[in-house]
């Protein structure tokens, strides 16, 4: 098939190197316009009605930023004519996918590439992460090292390491439940995070030997500074310590050294209560550590600060700035910022993942401490992957075919006015509720699932459990326990809120708001 696609001046340069990587017959027509969405169609007709080869053309493609209908160009040049991606490093989807898809001249193609694009996201993150031959020359750069069997640095995807807050707090069962939910939830490491102020090295050769049996290949690092910790924690076949510092580094590093274990190393001396106050003496003190570490691979923590601690700019330059000066794999301490701020993790975490990316950090650290901050590994799983894609396209971080847009929508629907010939009465919460006969329901979220308890006077006797409101709600119905309509519309819209705030890991409440309005 024989495409003539038609684009401004700046969009030019990607949609000619786009285009031809795509298997039709591409021709692109720049038009003086700079932007591609300041074109219009009868500018579009005037610029290419005279072209010579027009009717040798089975389709015409316009940026998918034009505002306008387009249809006007086919009606007049009989060619059929839609609009293309938003993005011009997408066009080649829209070209390899143009006869299998219902183009459209109103509606940009991004709709019906997204499901293709997420699929190639994947695809070639995948194949990434297969090609061991490509792994094995990029292990060969010095910021790229191996942790356990995992590969990281600045050129592999941002890691994230997921930390068991108090692990020696936990039961064996529970340390495994945590350690799994994180794996699920995208971690490719986990952390057993140790209590400050405190010695328990006889507990850390089991916590490592249960993770280590119960994930498969998933690398395990200690988070501690005392060196009682440290070295039977190394002991016991840990694959990376977290941390050293210039207070501690000498008593252990024999042992590291031996055993060649990885560490992540702090500009700092707990031991003597000293931590840098300029960004100078952050990079100063992890470049002397560095050098303390020659032989060991290690991993870089500027310490990214909270939100006015003390600066947050200030730990990003100096992240900037060692960076800049050593070829040392990053560590970014996004849990520092997300548990101290209170406002949803998603878009921060996002944000912090892209300037951890433009840092070229390699590991993404976070625990979910909070309940504001609960599901953050899987936020920061899919941001990771996000910057990859971005980084390796050359683009901005949209249109990837992978986002974390959770509560709200990324393209504004359209809304749809239409006259109705009826009497229009306002709704008022005024009907007076009466006991169902057939029992009162309870209902709770427990692990995910939505469980609603049903009562005869004040006495459980059945319990149904889904992952859906519907499900529950069909198997009351089936079981005939509603006889009241007001009963059966007060469960639909209480089971829907319970499967709402699963689907959003937010507290459930029988009778109460799932969502708090701020009245500011």
């Amino acid at each position: 098939m024989k495409v003539l696609i038609v684009t401004g001046k700046l969009a030019s340069k990607t949609v000619k190197r786009v285009s031809k990587k795509s298997y039709q017959d591409t021709n692109v027509h720049t038009i003086k316009t700079p932007i591609a969405a300041f074109l219009t169609p009868p500018k579009i007709l005037e610029e290419i009605k005279n072209l010579p080869d027009l009717d040798s053309y089975d389709m015409i493609v316009t940026p998918g930023l034009i505002r306008k209908d387009v249809s006007e160009i086919e009606y007049e040049t009989g060619i059929p004519t839609y609009k293309g991606s938003t993005s011009a490093a997408d066009l080649n989807i829209v070209l390899d996918m143009a006869e299998e898809l219902e183009l459209s001249s109103k509606t940009p193609a991004d709709k019906l590439i997204e499901e293709e694009l997420q699929k190639r996201a994947f695809k070639f993150i995948e194949d990434f992460e297969k090609d061991k031959n490509n792994t094995e020359r990029l292990l060969k750069k010095p910021e790229n090292i191996l942790i356990g069997n995992l590969p990281v640095g600045e050129d592999f995807p941002m890691r994230v390491l997921a930390e068991i807050a108090n692990a020696p707090l936990l039961s064996k069962g529970d340390l495994i439940k945590r350690a799994k939910y994180f794996v699920d939830s995208g971690a490719q490491m986990i952390d057993i995070g140790m209590i400050a102020g405190e010695t328990n090295a006889d507990e850390i050769p089991e916590m490592v030997k249960t993770l280590k049996n119960n994930l498969n290949d998933i690398p395990i690092s200690i988070d501690t500074l005392n060196p009682v910790e440290i070295k039977a924690a190394v002991e016991s076949g840990v694959d990376m310590v977290l941390s050293l510092d210039l207070g501690n580094c000498d008593e252990v590093l024999p042992l590291m050294e031996e055993k060649n274990v990885p560490a992540v190393i702090l500009p700092t001396n707990f031991s003597e209560n000293w931590t840098p106050e300029t960004i100078e003496e952050r990079v100063n003190a992890l470049e002397e550590l560095t050098e303390k570490c020659i032989e060991i691979d290690v991993i870089a923590d500027l310490i990214l600060d909270p939100i006015n601690s003390s600066s947050i700019v200030e730990s990003i330059i100096a992240c900037y700035e060692f960076k800049k000066r050593n070829r040392v794999p990053l560590f970014f301490g996004v849990g520092n910022v997300t548990e101290l701020l209170d406002t949803d993790s998603v878009g921060v975490n996002s944000l912090l993942s892209g300037i951890a990316m433009e840092l070229e950090a390699s590991i993404l650290f976070t625990p979910e401490e909070s309940s504001k901050t609960v599901g953050s590994v899987h936020e920061l799983s899919v941001s990771s992957k996000m910057m990859f894609l971005a980084k390796n396209k050359g683009s901005i971080p949209k249109d990837l075919g992978i986002n974390l847009i959770v509560f709200k929508d990324k393209r504004k629907g359209e809304s749809i006015s239409e006259k109705i010939d009826a009497p229009l009465i306002e709704g008022e919460e005024d009907y007076k509720f009466t006991q169902d006969p057939h029992g009162s329901f309870k209902i709770i979220i427990e692990d995910g699932f939505i469980k609603a308890v049903h009562y005869i006077g004040m006495k459980p006797d059945l319990i149904i459990k889904g992952k859906t409101a519907k499900a529950v709600y069909d198997e009351m119905i089936k079981k005939g326990l509603i006889s009241r309509l007001e009963h059966a519309t007060y469960l639909g819209a209480e089971l829907q809120k319970a499967e709402i705030a699963a689907a959003l890991h937010k507290n459930y409440v029988q009778d109460f708001e799932l969502f708090k309005k701020q009245n500011y």
